[in-house]
């Protein structure tokens, strides 16, 4: 049999062009709005332009004036070309501070439009729906969005700082060839630059295969070293250090292939850029040459075509990498543009309400629900949790009760029945007011790389430091802060790595307690805690939720014996409901399942986890 490889296990981009069918003038409109937030600067920039780019142009006559004035006669020879030599100082210096002027001018645009439009990905990659962060690739966006932010700036940058100088420059010279000389001068010129551009825009526009390659399998690498690195201890417990160097190592083999073609057909198109102007710079040297010899011209105006020649083909020879970097900055741009066209699959309709949470009760009427079309998970499930009323959930894995807590959250729509909180279907309510007054304790706690006080505190940031030393009380954490050198200021590490699971999620039921929600969920709040722990905590809740409706997703059934409603699931269905004492007597599902934990709680000390109940389960069915 083949060996499996990295390689094999990693799925290449299947086409070079991820660009599709966008047009680089669909993205170029797409960040015009930014720059029209300071349109006055843009266009005191634009003025400071021009300025620059006449004062640039005025330099080569008044050197042909200076090259004449010299062989005009001894009797002009001190003062004229001293006046000029003036002139031609002050015109650099002019040229010189106007330049400096249009970038300081223009800076805040930039700088703005980078600041506005990565708040605004944010925000919007917020506001899509649970479905697309579960299937995004987070080293891949992140990626994107790095070079996206830096492109816009980039592109700015061309525009304003290249392309419409050398562009006005062009025109200022072209204008004055054509009034003072013959023909044949503008001619060349034209000729020369746009056979310069078509051939720059035909190779370029072949050359962006390679540039595209490049983007996707550097967003791939990225994605996968972030990977790696964020699942570090999965890496280390099946020895796969080497494997995962050697998968990113593959991809940057084809990242090193494409960058190699790139670079290659780069300097092919550099030379053929000077080629072209060799040629039109000789053909317009000749011609004037030739009007020197002939009289029709003098030897400044020689100069100054020739100076004419310098200042026009040298930034023409950097509108042609110009060109290139745009079309690099835009298809860097577009991924990022991308996202924002991405539409939330969860919508607040145009007549949403704010939620009236008042005390809180849960219904769900009748619900079903499929993630997929033909993957049903939930089948007209109905309970109600009212207030100061405990509901548990439980049943094997894939019995949907995660599900019911998503649904609860709006992160999916039903898709027949409903879900009431406090008399209002929550799709007819704006889903910030309905999350505001839902609260819940996960089962894997995942807290930011910041402060224990941030993270209690990101349930309500507003908070004094009493408030959140109150929630750490009653969730029984603040005694283990307080032992940690840095106490509040401890810095839990990237997903609270640094702290045990029993801590983590102490600190998540103290930030729930600090939201003072209306609905409290609890999804197996206390599976990472011992049992001494967890029966102090189990009272703070209990406290807590008096007067709220709870619901529980439960693995553990020692922690839900005192719930008023014990709905047991299978395959998406109610099989079974009542009070613990109830389900036990009737001898079904729930009974099944407390005996097997029971056993558990024999052979491996109290309180099974889950991983432990489903051992027995399967213990069991083996037997």
């Amino acid at each position: 049999m083949q060996p499996v490889t990295p390689s094999m296990r990693s799925n290449y981009p299947r086409t070079a062009r991820p660009h599709g069918e966008r047009h680089d003038l669909k993205n170029l409109r797409a960040i015009l709005p930014y720059a029209w937030e300071f349109r006055g600067r843009v266009a005191l920039a634009l003025s400071c332009l021009v300025l620059a780019k006449v004062a640039n142009v005025g330099l080569p006559l008044v050197l042909k004036q200076i090259v004449d004035s010299l062989g005009a006669g001894p009797g002009r020879e001190i003062t004229l070309p001293i006046i000029l030599l003036l002139g031609y100082g002050l015109l650099r210096l002019s040229n010189s501070l106007f330049n400096e002027l249009r970038d300081a001018i223009f800076a805040k645009v930039r700088y703005r439009a980078m600041r506005r439009l990565s708040a605004q990905i944010l925000s919007h990659l917020h506001r899509l729906s649970l479905r697309f962060h579960l299937e995004r690739k987070t080293g891949a966006i992140s990626r994107d969005l790095e070079r996206g932010t830096r492109s816009v700036s980039s592109i700015l940058n061309y525009l304003v700082f290249n392309i419409l100088p050398t562009a006005a420059e062009f025109a200022l010279v072209a204008s004055i060839l054509l009034i003072n000389y013959e023909p044949a001068f503008t001619v060349v010129i034209f000729g020369t630059v746009a056979t310069y551009v078509a051939f720059t825009f035909a190779l370029t526009e072949w050359r962006m295969h390679f540039r595209h390659t490049m983007n996707a399998l550097d967003s791939r690498a990225n994605t996968q070293a972030v990977d790696s690195l964020v699942n570090y201890e999965t890496v280390k417990y099946f020895n796969n250090e080497r494997f995962e160097a050697d998968r990113y190592d593959q991809t940057l083999a084809r990242w090193e292939q494409s960058a190699v073609k790139s670079q290659t057909s780069m300097s092919a198109l550099n030379f053929g850029q000077g080629a072209i102007i060799a040629v039109g710079v000789t053909l317009l040297m000749v011609f004037a040459s030739q009007g020197v010899v002939e009289g029709r011209l003098t030897i400044g105006d020689l100069v100054m075509v020739n100076a004419f020649l310098l200042q026009l083909f040298i930034p023409l020879n950097f509108l042609g990498i110009v060109y290139r970097q745009v079309k690099y900055a835009l298809a860097d741009m577009d991924l990022m543009l991308r996202l924002l066209e991405k539409r939330a699959e969860v919508q607040d309709g145009q007549d949403a309400l704010e939620l009236d949470a008042g005390r809180g009760e849960v219904a769900f009427d009748k619900v079903s629900f499929a993630y997929h079309r033909n993957r049903p998970i939930l089948h007209r499930v109905s309970f109600t949790v009212s207030p100061g009323q405990k509901v548990a959930v439980v049943g094997a894995s894939g019995a949907g009760k995660s599900t019911l807590a998503r649904l609860l959250f709006r992160f999916y729509d039903v898709t027949e029945g409903r879900i009431v909180l406090n008399g209002q279907d929550i799709r007819d309510v704006t889903q910030s007011s309905l999350r505001a007054a839902i609260g819940i304790v996960p089962q894997d706690t995942v807290l930011f790389n910041a402060s224990i006080y941030y993270n209690i505190a990101y349930a309500h940031p507003e908070a004094g430091l009493e408030e959140v030393i109150g929630a750490a009380r009653l969730a029984h954490v603040h005694h283990f802060i307080e032992t940690l050198p840095e106490g509040y200021d401890t810095v839990v590490g990237e997903r609270g790595l640094k702290l045990s699971g029993g801590e983590k999620q102490r600190i998540a039921i103290a930030r729930v307690i600090l939201k003072k929600p209306a609905v409290l969920v609890f999804d197996e709040a206390t599976s990472a805690l011992d049992s001494k722990s967890e029966q102090a905590i189990l009272a703070a809740l209990a406290e807590v939720a008096a007067h709220h409706p709870t619901l529980v997703i439960a693995h553990r059934l020692s922690t839900i014996i005192d719930a008023d409603e014990i709905l047991v699931m299978d395959a998406g269905r109610i099989v079974e409901r009542g009070s613990h004492g109830a389900l036990l007597a009737a001898g079904g599902p729930y009974a099944q399942m407390w005996a097997l934990q029971q056993q558990g709680r024999e052979r491996r000390g109290p309180l099974p986890t889950a991983d432990e109940t489903a051992a027995l389960f399967l213990e069991r069915d083996q037997g």
